[in-house]
């Protein structure tokens, strides 16, 4: 665990020392220091209209899986967001915040991969001033630049502003970001663990709810906890990225690979009964290196 530490001055939301402890990647550090598909078998004018979109999505930034049942989403405005807090939640820490992007793609701090970017977390700071400069080092500014997806946050009682941006290989925002959340923290456990807090590493299916019945465009949302998501091109070794596998009775498994290091995508499958499991793919070798604990079962009507 790292943690950052600093004194708010006078009139700040903080009153007092702030402690943030980053959820870890695996065994790696958090932070990041300065220097540092198969083809569906949907109709054909399916396909042509998804490899339109397809080309329309790379003119405007938008970076989807190469599947013909993927679409764009019903948004078309990338953003950052939290997957497991809402604005005006109470909280006693330490807890864990989690990440989600839209539209984007995650991938390493100091590597380029089309658009994707790494997340960072404004804690009491407003949205730059400034897109064309880096966002500094700060206990306020944190960033994720292995890939993570989600944080330890560990702040003593009081209420605070978090934001998410993601920002490119040098620390220099994209146009990508959270709504202001605002957080009470109502105590701090200081006898937690991270250990305990964070739980096993694992990948989980975030939506859509087991067992649902869903309406289309649907969105399939991934979670990984104690692993690194990247974008597949730079082959960096300790990352990975999302593969679900979609199977029906008496159909073969359609395969979606989230190679852009996207962690959502939306798609519109035929009607029927659908399994869907997730797995990480290791971004050297190709090989899977984790599955999800359990299949989420769904229906198209």
């Amino acid at each position: 665990m790292l943690a950052f530490s600093y004194a708010p001055q006078p009139g700040t939301v903080a009153a007092a020392v702030l402690s943030l402890a980053l959820a870890l990647g695996g065994s790696a550090v958090h932070a990041q220091a300065p220097d540092a598909a198969h083809a569906g078998h949907a109709p054909k004018v399916a396909a042509d209209a998804s490899a339109h979109l397809h080309q329309d999505g790379r003119e405007s930034g938008l970076e989807l899986p190469d599947h013909a049942w993927v679409t764009a989403p019903p948004r078309w405005s990338p953003e950052a967001y939290f997957t497991n807090l809402e604005d005006g939640a109470a909280r006693q820490s330490p807890f864990v915040a989690r990440f989600g992007l839209s539209m984007r793609g995650i991938v390493p701090a100091g590597q380029t991969a089309g658009h994707a970017g790494h997340h960072h977390l404004l804690i009491d700071q407003p949205l730059p001033l400034d897109f064309k400069k880096p966002l500094p080092f700060t206990p306020q500014y944190v960033h994720f630049g292995k890939g993570q997806m989600e944080a330890l946050i560990d702040l003593p009682p009081g209420t605070y502003t978090l934001r998410l941006v993601l920002a490119d290989q040098g620390h220099i925002p994209y146009f990508v970001y959270s709504k202001p959340l605002r957080v009470t923290v109502t105590g701090q456990n200081k006898d937690a663990s991270a250990a305990t807090v964070l739980g096993p590493p694992r990948l989980e299916i975030l939506g859509p709810a087991d067992r649902s019945t869903v309406q289309l465009p649907m969105r399939m949302q991934l979670h990984a906890s104690g692993y690194n998501i990247s974008h597949a091109a730079p082959k960096l070794a300790g990352t990975g990225h999302f593969r679900v596998t979609l199977e029906r009775p008496n159909q073969k498994p359609e395969v979606v690979d989230l190679t852009g290091g996207q962690t959502e995508f939306w798609l519109n499958p035929p009607r029927g009964d659908y399994s869907a499991r997730v797995e990480l793919v290791d971004n050297v070798s190709g090989k899977p290196t984790a599955r999800g604990l359990k299949p989420v079962q769904f229906t198209v009507p």
